[in-house]
């Protein structure tokens, strides 16, 4: 970590609600019981999955390890925001700017594999039923986790490493409530084409390639789905896949917008609204689009709270 040394910034003074200084009591509040909203709706989820039997299913172990990685991603983020928008002083060190990044990176590319894998899931279900508990048994289904947390960490050490080896000489300003890639590589002295250039493609790889990959699992799909005789059965088919569509639709397109367009186009004010969108209002939002649309959870949300309730001796 001798980068650490070399560089004359030693933290970075947070600015991302500094237009809203006013409002800054009001916002911890709010994003509080968010917050707390969310990690409840979450917690309820993952025992859910865990003490029903039911729910022992690929689909929903992927779930659950989506809900798992939602809620470790706004812990990155969130406590440092509900702290900030208190203190006077809005500040991190800047070895823990890159740990933070280097965090949610982590854990945020990991998750658009985790949805690739689950599109994955939906496609065996539907259009390879008869292979289905052999193709998505608990070593496969472990295996793709695996895959999306390695391709996770791969990419975010790669980009943290070329962030903070750049010199940081200039403004210790950050405009935003966390540490981006965007607003800290704004800071930066000055940075080489090539590393631009390996950020941006890396950022293809985690989005783009994931995404293609969905989006070829859901041709398969819905062209299976077409061939299925009964309406109440291409109903059953399709609603299996619409939670999973309507999550890969927000997190992309937040996603995409927020790390895929030129650097020219940069605006600290519209990364901050949509930032909010992805670490606070979609991981809130998630949870209930899987669990509200799905009779299957919901049946089993009641039984659980049954034995929870009233256990057997």
């Amino acid at each position: 970590m001798e980068w650490v040394n070399e560089t004359s910034v030693r933290e970075f003074f947070f600015l991302g609600f500094s237009s809203l200084a006013g409002l800054q009591q009001l916002l911890f509040v709010v994003f509080l019981l968010v917050y707390l909203f969310m990690l409840g709706t979450n917690a309820i989820i993952i025992s859910t999955i865990v003490l029903d039997r039911a729910l022992h299913t690929p689909m929903y172990f992927f779930l659950g390890v989506l809900s798992c990685s939602e809620t470790c991603y706004t812990f990155v983020i969130i406590p440092k925001m509900l702290v900030d928008l208190l203190a006077q002083k809005k500040t991190i060190s800047f070895l823990g700017c890159a740990i933070q990044m280097f965090t949610f990176l982590f854990l945020i590319c990991s998750h658009s594999f985790l949805l690739a894998a689950m599109g994955y899931d939906r496609y065996v279900a539907i259009c390879n039923p008869l292979r289905y508990t052999v193709l998505m048994g608990y070593g496969g289904c472990l295996g793709l986790v695996a895959a999306a947390c390695a391709c996770g960490f791969t990419a975010s050490v790669v980009i943290t490493s070329l962030i903070f080896h750049l010199p940081f000489h200039s403004s210790n300003h950050l405009h935003h409530y966390f540490c981006d890639i965007s607003p800290v590589l704004k800071l930066a002295s000055h940075h080489s084409r090539l590393s631009q250039l390996v950020i941006f493609m890396l950022g293809v790889f985690v989005l783009v390639i994931p995404l293609l990959l969905i989006l070829v699992s859901y041709i398969h799909v819905i062209s299976a789905i077409l061939k299925i005789p009964s309406s109440v059965g291409r109903y059953k088919a399709f609603s299996t896949c619409a939670s999973h569509l309507i999550v890969v639709t927000v997190h992309y397109g937040c996603a995409s917008f927020i790390y895929l367009r030129p650097k020219s186009n940069y605006s600290s004010s519209q990364d901050t609204l949509i930032s909010v969108s992805y670490t606070i209002l979609t991981p809130l939002f998630n949870p209930m689009i899987y669990s509200l649309r799905s009779k299957e959870f919901k049946s089993a949300l009641r039984r659980t709270m049954v034995q929870t309730s009233c256990p057997i001796n």
